[in-house]
């Protein structure tokens, strides 16, 4: 079987299974995400040993630090991985929801109803942990997944999703409604974006690269995951000690993540007391700091930063930081070089926080909170698909009801269009 075959294949297996999946109960459902966390926590030995096997390939292959992280698993992260799962379980169960329901002077009864999606392709990089993210929301929310990981993290993710599949058959759900491509050519993913008859939405996580080659190619409509440039503003009104602990936490919890911090400004009000200080904490945490001018002022030991910092996603601990004249000038910066994930201000001003939440254009703006907390678990979802970039269906953490549509439910009593 060729590599356009086996995706067919797999298609079309999981558009039958997306059928039965979509009428199963809600109690099916939460006892096959049940199975699912018990069969990640059974298998964590095997699970780890295959991780192993994909971690020494890739950093012989020199990869760097931060895309090592993102590979790795532990025994902590796989049970987290399994409390996600019951998360999703715990969730309220979208589909069959009436989100809107009215009558008609005629007499017509009409309701808006959340149904699933059908059948989500998902196409990821290196995070191994996303396999069980995506196929717990998935199955929550009626819908048949596809997997297709990268190849880096090949091993971990095939074994992955071969338990998951398993679950699903001993609790008497459709085990074809989680599918995994284990072909690492490309090709399998352009064969994947064509098959518009079998599959409803494609959702991509990666690089930029990456997702504008699929957004290129792809016939299925696609829910962007893309980079993600995130900014602090600490403001004039900012309480400092908090903006600090939001700045280190925003870079250094985490720095190969999406919603982690790329470019710090500063209100120049309290630059001068802000900078020195926050600049040590940083550099106690390993973190190489690129600013402009007046931050080179304040804190002599930073490289300049070029015109390029402005609109580079580091992932790793690196942080660019401008010093700008005030809110409005805070603003304009994101408005020319935000991607759109998460944005934040620090400020303890009302009129300045209202009017950062007004114009900054992201899925999530904070005030006076890590933007790390942009997250789906963060956010009571249980997990997430990614945090979606685009403006159409869904935007910010992709969890269970991003994950659904709409149809209407019509009720009359012989009702005719004159």
């Amino acid at each position: 079987m060729d590599v356009t075959q086996l995706v067919v294949t797999k298609a079309r297996a999981a558009r039958e299974a997306a059928r039965a999946l979509a009428l199963c109960s809600t109690r099916t459902k939460n006892d096959a995400l049940a199975q699912m966390a018990r069969g990640l926590e059974e298998k964590t030995a095997a699970i780890l040993e295959a991780n192993r096997a994909d971690l020494e390939r890739t950093r012989a292959a020199g990869a760097p630090r931060a895309f090592l992280d993102r590979l790795t698993l532990t025994a902590a992260r796989i049970e987290t991985m399994a409390a996600g799962l019951r998360e999703i379980a715990a969730l309220p169960d979208p589909v069959g929801e009436t989100v809107e329901a009215w009558r008609r002077p005629n007499g017509l009864e009409i309701a808006r109803v959340r149904v699933p999606l059908g059948v989500i392709g998902f196409i990821y990089e290196s995070r191994p942990n996303v396999t069980a993210d995506a196929a717990g929301l998935c199955v929550k929310s009626g819908n048949a997944v596809i997997l297709r990981g990268g190849k880096e993290a090949i091993e971990s993710n095939a074994l992955i999703a071969a338990v998951l599949a398993k679950a699903l058959d001993k609790t008497g759900a459709p085990p074809d409604a989680i599918q995994f491509i284990d072909v690492t050519d490309r090709e399998a993913v352009a064969a994947l974006l064509v098959q518009d008859r079998l599959i409803d939405l494609i959702i991509p996580r990666g690089g930029e690269a990456f997702v504008q080659w699929v957004a290129e190619r792809s016939r299925v409509p696609i829910l962007k995951h893309d980079r993600g440039l995130v900014h602090v503003f600490v403001d004039a009104a900012a309480d400092l000690e908090m903006a600090s602990a939001i700045v280190l936490n925003a870079k250094a919890q985490r720095p190969g993540v999406c919603n982690a911090l790329e470019t710090l400004l500063v209100d120049r009000a309290v630059a001068d007391r802000f900078l020195p200080a926050v600049a040590a904490r940083l550099r106690e945490a390993g973190v190489e700091i690129r600013g402009c001018p007046e931050t080179l002022a304040r804190v002599p030991d930073a490289r300049p930063a070029t015109e390029a910092d402005w609109d580079e996603e580091y992932l790793d601990l690196i942080l660019a930081i401008r010093v700008v004249d005030g809110l409005e000038a805070a603003i304009e910066h994101i408005h020319r070089h935000g991607t759109g994930v998460a944005e934040a201000i620090v400020t303890n001003d009302l009129g300045h926080a209202r009017r950062f939440t007004r114009e900054v254009d992201a899925g999530a703006v904070l005030v006076n909170a890590s933007t790390r907390m942009v997250d789906g678990g963060q956010f009571g979802l249980g997990a997430e698909m990614g945090i979606s970039t685009s403006r159409v269906h869904a935007r910010g953490p992709v969890g269970v009801r991003e994950l659904t549509t709409t149809k209407f439910i019509v009720q009359g009593d012989g009702q005719v269009r004159d």
